[in-house]
């Protein structure tokens, strides 16, 4: 009989054993956390107006902005334009290797970096032009009508080839202008000067 007991010890210990896994403790329910917020970024402009889609997407993008600029030593080249006089710069180095004009002028030289003096082209001043293209759209800060030409003008004695705009006509390549001056109601920028063709 030792080994009926035997028998039902060990039954009732497995008896045990499955009830113990069975009885599980009562889990109270969690709170629900609520996720952080991240932090986005948000577009706070205007939606731009599209003008064209073929054969690219042109939009308007309205911009407002103050742009505070000094001439600095390049100021005599703006009084310029007010009088109606195209002021160069010129290396007064005697050693430096480059004696010609410079048209955008230059506050030092490029070359040897003494400081520049200014001259005076005398009027008219007449040149060829060297290259041109059609602006269709100009950028921002461009106040001139579109489409305009924009022009490069060689003119005798300078070192470099100024870009400007041809008031009226078709430009071609060699073609004869002269500049000319906005003096009586000045927009104090480098628009201030322009061309047009010029007949003898």
């Amino acid at each position: 009989m030792a080994w009926v007991r035997r028998i039902v010890l060990m039954v009732k210990k497995k008896v045990q054993t499955r009830k113990k896994a069975t009885t599980r403790k009562k889990v109270q329910p969690k709170k629900k956390v609520q996720p952080k917020r991240i932090k986005e970024t948000k577009f706070i402009g205007k939606v731009t107006k599209i003008r064209q889609k073929e054969p690219a997407t042109v939009i308007e993008w309205p911009r407002s902005l103050t742009h505070v600029h000094t001439y600095g030593m390049l100021s005599p080249f703006f009084e310029g334009l007010r009088k109606g006089e195209l002021r160069a710069t010129l290396c007064p180095n005697k050693s430096c290797p480059e004696k010609r004009l410079w048209i955008p002028p230059r506050a030092h030289c490029p070359d040897c970096h003494t400081e520049m003096t200014w001259k005076p082209l005398a009027n008219p001043v007449i040149g060829k032009v060297y290259t041109f293209t059609e602006v269709v759209y100009a950028g921002t800060g461009i106040e001139l009508s579109t489409p305009y030409w924009q022009v490069d003008v060689e003119i005798p004695g300078l070192a470099t080839i100024p870009k400007s705009y041809l008031l009226y006509g078709k430009p071609s390549i060699g073609m004869k202008v002269k500049a000319e001056f906005r003096t009586k109601t000045p927009s104090n920028t480098v628009l201030d000067y322009y061309w047009v063709p010029y007949e003898e």
